[in-house]
């Protein structure tokens, strides 16, 4: 069976709370991290309405510099929101800087207010997702010790450009998302990683069937991939305290259930798990009743 590591997907907004509550609930669970925690994650938006609103690649660097056990990881940066160029050469600065504690997640984009609100063209997903293959050209290219590099995508193009220092080690590149014709397709061709998020274990396997079927069709060893899932926990042995969501599906439940959960998605491959926090106690009963088990 695959080892397991954890992550933490911190705050960037919480309405009703200033930006300081939410650094400090970070900062909280953070403090809470015990053995198995690896990395910490960050999503890629820039308003909701008047909330204040963390950046994320700002944020992971400051959060990397903080807090230098742990890897660094977006989940996952808008490939529209800065320029594939410019993107490859912040990640490859983070990943020197770092020491080799980045994942670059990367995505289409699709949070439509935000695009209109600061003022990037919102084209259609088809567009989108081949922007999303032009930036990822860009990325790899720009990461290779072949330079200068020239690529004429039909959405993105460079000429002639630099990226030094390079990235050492090579940054890890995780893809996100579900589309079973062109995301998926996409994870196969180019992904180091793959996440999928708030499903049960039989959805998952259900993707993955569709992912391994777009692997043998471009020729890429599935097992290269690695696996992660995303989602909600809340652990208590109090059944009035557990929450759960009619819509998404939470990690919820008592130790025992939540181990027997986590252990499906670990038979079918998953090896990293990045889970939102509800509250502080729900994580150190997490920390300290669940994770050991897969140590």
């Amino acid at each position: 069976m695959v080892a397991v590591e954890f992550g933490l997907m911190l705050r960037q907004n919480d309405p009703g709370h200033s930006l300081q509550e939410v650094i400090e609930f970070n900062r909280r669970c953070i403090a809470e991290l015990k053995a198995g925690f690896t990395t910490l994650w960050l999503e890629d938006h820039l308003q909701v309405g008047v909330t204040e609103e963390l950046e994320c690649l700002s944020t992971l660097s400051y959060l990397a510099a903080q807090y230098p056990q742990f890897k660094i990881g977006s989940l996952v940066l808008s490939q529209s929101y800065r320029n594939p160029a410019l993107l490859a050469k912040m990640a490859a600065n983070l990943q020197v800087l770092t020491g080799g504690r980045l994942v670059l997640g990367l995505g289409a984009g699709w949070k439509e207010d935000e695009y209109k609100a600061y003022n990037y063209p919102f084209p259609a997903v088809k567009t989108r997702m081949e922007q999303l293959e032009d930036a990822i050209h860009i990325l790899r290219a720009l990461w290779s010790p072949e330079q200068p590099v020239t690529y004429e995508g039909k959405h993105y193009q460079i000429h002639d450009a630099y990226c030094a220092p390079q990235p050492e080690p090579a940054i890890p590149l995780l893809i996100g998302g579900g589309g079973e014709q062109r995301t998926l397709e996409i994870v196969a061709r180019y992904a180091d990683w793959w996440n999928f998020n708030s499903c049960t274990h039989e959805e998952y396997g259900r993707k993955l069937d569709i992912l391994r079927q777009h692997c043998a069709k471009v020729g890429r060893n599935f097992s290269d991939i690695q696996l992660s899932y995303l989602s909600t926990i809340s652990v208590s042995d109090d059944p009035a305290k557990i929450k759960r969501h009619p819509d998404k599906h939470f990690i919820a439940g008592t130790p025992d259930e939540v181990i027997q959960e986590l252990q499906q998605f670990r038979a079918i491959g998953v090896s990293h798990f990045m889970f939102r926090i509800l509250d502080v106690e729900s994580l150190r009963h997490f920390a300290t009743h669940v994770v050991p088990h897969f140590l």
